[in-house]
């Protein structure tokens, strides 16, 4: 089913799948496609390695380890910065077991650039967390990603961020309701600052905190829109899983 939304001057088409709605959305002449998830509802995943220890990387790789329990993603993005060998640069957790400790202090890059934050993935909700608010809360996160700047926290927008900034790259990120319930995945389809990414967090997508996963080498996967982005390989994967008969 299509659907045609007007919002802040923004022309959205969404289509309507199973497990995750994505649109089109435009914002200050820039173009987005953006992923909604119920949390309480559908199964939402991190993914690193498979279960021989190896990486994953890929989209594909990612259907191929979820194909003999008769299930597949629906949707799936990069979620998070890594090292060359693609191992988190931050907090990692995946299926309740920690592969990577909280980095807090600062540091170089993105991710350095304070303060980051905490993807978290809980029974029935998925929360991004200032860092140090989630070392203060220590949820018990099944699945967790850390990565930086925060787009948004608590309704404003990073304070490092500058609206006249020169640094364009695709960009994807996360954000999430106060509540939980709500996760709002965006990739920029055009060149975007990190203000015109946050702003588009807090004044369309309306999410009180948001996460930056990473820019330039941002990809994502859509299957009722028949999308898989391909590249080289990836660290963090986040995706909905659903099942494939």
């Amino acid at each position: 089913m299509i659907r045609v939304l007007v919002t802040l001057g923004a022309v959205v088409w969404a289509v309507q799948a199973s497990a995750v709605t994505c649109e089109k959305l435009t914002h200050d002449d820039k173009r987005y496609t953006v992923c909604e998830v119920d949390a309480e509802t559908e199964d939402l995943r991190l993914f690193l390695n498979d279960e021989n220890g190896d990486l994953l990387g890929h989209f594909s790789s990612v259907n191929e380890a979820l194909a003999p329990g008769g299930e597949r993603l629906a949707f799936a993005m990069n979620a998070g910065m890594y090292h060359d060998d693609r191992s988190p640069v931050g907090h990692y957790v995946e299926n309740g077991k920690e592969v990577m400790r909280v980095i807090s202090n600062p540091g170089p890059g993105n991710f350095g650039l304070l303060p980051n934050g905490v993807f978290c993935i809980r029974e029935g909700r998925a929360d991004v967390y200032e860092t140090l608010d989630f070392l203060d809360q220590a949820p018990d996160c099944r699945y967790a990603s850390q990565s930086g700047p925060m787009l948004v926290i608590n309704g404003e927008l990073h304070p490092r961020f500058l609206p006249d900034s020169t640094s364009l790259y695709v960009r994807n990120g996360v954000g999430t309701s106060a509540d939980g319930t709500r996760v709002v995945f965006a990739i920029s389809e055009d060149y975007v600052t990190f203000h015109e990414f946050g702003r588009l967090f807090r004044d369309v997508l309306e999410t009180p905190n948001a996460l930056f996963f990473d820019g330039n080498i941002s990809r994502m996967y859509d299957r009722a829109n028949n999308r898989s982005d391909v590249g080289f390989s990836l660290g963090p994967i986040v995706g909905v899983v659903e099942d494939a008969s």
